[in-house]
């Protein structure tokens, strides 16, 4: 356990395995706000008469992109590393199966899956929450109303965070990402039906 321990902290390390990992993360997070958002409308507007109903779509929209996310991401880097590592082995001229290269490049693929599949969650997670306290606390116009606001708020913190790494103003960043989830709201509210 210590030694896949070493092994991870090394692979976060390398600048490389985080960078793609944050694309990874951010870029499905930022999918998965916006459908979390859009589902959101959607139900409220169409007249789901309960919370946890809207949970429910929400956790099978939750399932749908997190399954996507990682498997997606694992065969994309799968055939990415496979491909360098066969770039590697002609230069070499030799075999590099199972040695410690192959062995990081399947630890990074593990990586990149990992935080592709956390964003959609998170994305679609923190959003649904107020609709646990629907019937309770909040009726079902507040808990949507709230959901958008967090929703808008998960893409601004993902935002944020690509400004403060990029050396851009983090909270014009903040806006830009953020702007995506209020215009995902306005459009389903303006849709037809």
């Amino acid at each position: 356990m210590a030694g896949a321990r070493e092994a991870l902290g090394r692979l976060l390390g390398k600048e490389e395995v985080l960078s793609i990992s944050r694309r990874y993360f951010v870029s499905n997070g930022f999918d998965g706000t916006l459908t979390s958002i859009g589902v959101i409308v959607g139900a409220v507007l169409s007249g789901i008469p309960d919370g946890l109903t809207v949970i429910k779509i929400g956790l099978g929209a939750a399932v749908g992109l997190g399954t996507s996310a990682v498997w997606s991401v694992w065969e994309i880097e799968r055939a990415e590393t496979r491909a360098e590592l066969r770039r590697i082995e002609r230069a070499m001229l030799t075999d590099l199966d199972d040695t410690r290269i192959e062995r990081q490049q399947r630890g990074a693929r593990f990586v990149h899956a990992t935080a592709s599949g956390l964003g959609p969650l998170i994305g679609v997670l923190v959003p649904l929450s107020p609709f646990l306290f629907e019937g309770t606390v909040l009726t079902m116009a507040e808990a949507g109303a709230i959901a958008v606001a967090l929703g808008i708020s998960v893409l601004g913190v993902f935002g944020a965070y690509m400004g403060s790494i990029s050396g851009q103003r983090w909270y014009v960043a903040a806006g830009r990402m953020g702007l995506a989830g209020l215009v995902v709201a306005l459009i389903n509210i303006f849709l037809p039906g």
